[in-house]
């Protein structure tokens, strides 16, 4: 028999598999006395595939002559990856600072033929940041095909503000009465997104007051 090919592509599907038939490859093969059967060694792809392969159709006519011929079969990764994403909340460390990775916002993206790498757009976040912050994490499978999801990262700043006192002295006036203020006591009180209020307990003092009184500073 006359034994004719053609070369064709293939696209896998998502879960990585692609098949063909003789009649993909066949192109028109014939026989004076007829075509018993067609036959090829491979009919089934996986993602290892992916790119050229050579198969070998088989042409057997009625009287059982036997030709062959041989066909490129370009297999094609074309489905793009699943990208799956998780919102998390991160606390703000004691510089004002968080990070996150890509583990942290991944809910099991995945590809048939295998994830090659994973990009977050926004991996660091500072004081501003405080609340829900949109990120997007981007999903690349071996073969180049991308996927993207979004998810929300909440920033919290759960970290006390530093209160740091000084002791003072103060004096009565004529009239036996003195005050104080915030800025007498404090002695550099600070936190790394800042400060909202300081606040005392006794600003005032009087006649019955002389000697050493305790305040308390509250930094917010």
């Amino acid at each position: 028999p006359v034994a004719i090919c053609q070369d064709i592509t293939v696209q896998l599907d998502a879960a990585g598999a692609a098949s063909i038939t003789t009649a993909d490859i066949d192109n028109g093969s014939n026989d004076a006395c007829g075509i018993q059967s067609l036959a090829l060694d491979v009919t089934a792809f996986d993602c290892t595939d992916v790119g050229t392969n050579t198969v070998t159709l088989t042409v057997t006519d009625n009287n059982n002559n036997v030709s062959t011929c041989t066909a490129t079969v370009t297999v094609e990764d074309n489905v793009d990856p699943v990208a799956i994403c998780q919102d998390i909340t991160v606390q703000l460390d004691a510089a004002g600072a968080a990070s996150i990775t890509t583990a942290d916002i991944d809910n099991g993206s995945n590809d048939a033929c295998g994830i090659q790498s994973l990009a977050l757009d926004i991996t660091d976040f500072v004081c501003s940041n405080v609340g829900n912050n949109a990120v997007q994490l981007t999903v690349t499978d071996v073969n180049g095909n991308v996927s993207t999801c979004g998810a929300t990262v909440i920033v919290e700043d759960n970290v006390p503000p530093i209160a740091l006192c000084q002791d003072i002295t103060v004096q009565l006036d004529a009239s036996g009465n003195a005050s104080i203020t915030t800025a007498d006591i404090d002695n550099g009180s600070n936190d790394a997104c800042g400060i909202q209020s300081l606040a005392l307990d006794v600003t005032a003092f009087d006649c019955t007051a002389i000697g050493a009184n305790t305040v308390t500073l509250t930094v917010t």
